[in-house]
């Protein structure tokens, strides 16, 4: 599936029909379109697990169509409230993947010029509550290739400044490198409408409120997340993948980021990082080979306490103990403080 969670098909999908599998939840984690780093962040892949489901029963009871079916225990499909233990195994309906074809650094969307149901849209859509330090959004506001007025803004927010309506952003999902698009893009690449359009930014912006309101729960701010859809075989639109978790959204805590956002901010000020920057830049396809140098473990004590924000957001929303020994997240900044 990728570097971070795997996916065992059940059954395939077809043209008019969803096939059944599940996703193995990994301790692995990825920065930077790099893949696998070289650590595993401990009971992160349970978390996750349990954090994604928490959000999709959420989404459902409130009449969202996801492809979640349940979470595995003893090999049954299991819903949040039955599981007696962490699961790392979620069990979801899978539609079609259609990739676009490769023409050199391009890329060629004709592909998706049919009467097409039951596919992932190759999309991830992004919203943004704030632009902080770090933020991609805001590189590309002092880069000149970001137009402020186009998203609605006078003058760039301050990094701590909660915008009054969120910026709703896009991006490829199906290239080897992301790619950030306009809404005009999209529409021109002729897979999804004006009318589609319209709905995908009222399911952003509503799992958006659903995700920040939650997380305000328990103390955190959701920054910016992104989410994946999927038309099903109606050609309704859905929830898939997984959303509201610290690796699809950016959390903080009293200004302190509390998702993987944590081991970036120590990455960045690596050699590593300043090479595949460079790269990237020159390179929009195979970029990865060009890069020579590899990047090094993180401190164990920075590591343990990624783990423990992990662990701590999944059972301060679900409200249920399922990892031992983990601070509150007061006492996990403190042990972050020094690397961020």
């Amino acid at each position: 599936m990728g570097s971070v969670k795997d996916l065992f098909v059940q059954t395939s999908p077809r043209e008019n029909i969803m096939g059944q599998g599940k996703f193995i939840f990994s301790d692995r984690y990825s920065v930077f379109d790099w893949g696998e780093m070289p650590d595993h962040i401990p009971h992160k892949g349970e978390a996750l697990c349990l954090i994604g489901a928490y959000f999709f029963e959420k989404l459902s009871s409130l009449g969202y169509k996801t492809h979640y079916r349940g979470l595995e225990e003893n090999g049954q499909v299991k819903f949040l409230s039955e599981i007696s233990k962490p699961s790392s195994i979620m069990h979801v309906f899978l539609v079609q993947v259609i990739h676009p074809s490769q023409n050199g650094n391009s890329y060629d969307y004709g592909v998706y010029h049919h009467d097409h149901t039951n596919f992932l849209i190759p999309f991830e859509f992004i919203y943004r509550n704030s632009l902080p330090t770090g933020a991609s959004f805001r590189k590309r506001i002092e880069s000149g290739s970001v137009n402020l007025k186009e998203y609605g803004l006078e003058k760039m927010p301050s990094p701590d400044e909660r915008l009054l309506n969120p910026i709703l952003d896009v991006s490829t999902k199906l290239e080897e490198q992301d790619r950030y698009l306009t809404w005009n893009e999209v529409l021109n690449l002729g897979i999804i409408d004006n009318e589609d359009l319209n709905y995908i930014k009222k399911t952003l912006a509503y799992a958006d409120e659903v995700i920040t309101n939650e997380v305000k729960n328990i103390g955190l701010e959701n920054e910016d997340g992104k989410i994946e859809l999927a038309f099903d075989p109606e050609r309704k639109l859905m929830f898939v993948d997984v959303l509201g978790t610290p690796d699809e959204c950016r959390f903080t805590w009293k200004g302190i980021h509390l998702s993987k956002e944590v081991a970036r901010e120590l990455y960045r000020k690596t050699s590593w990082y300043d090479e595949l920057s460079q790269v990237k830049f020159r390179y929009a396809v195979g970029w990865k080979y060009y890069v020579k140098s590899k990047p090094q473990p993180l401190p164990e004590k920075l590591l343990q306490a990624i783990g423990w924000i992990y662990q701590r957001i999944a059972m301060d929303l679900t409200g249920r103990e399922w990892f031992f020994g983990v601070p509150s997240l007061e006492k996990i900044v403190e042990e972050i403080r020094e690397f961020v």
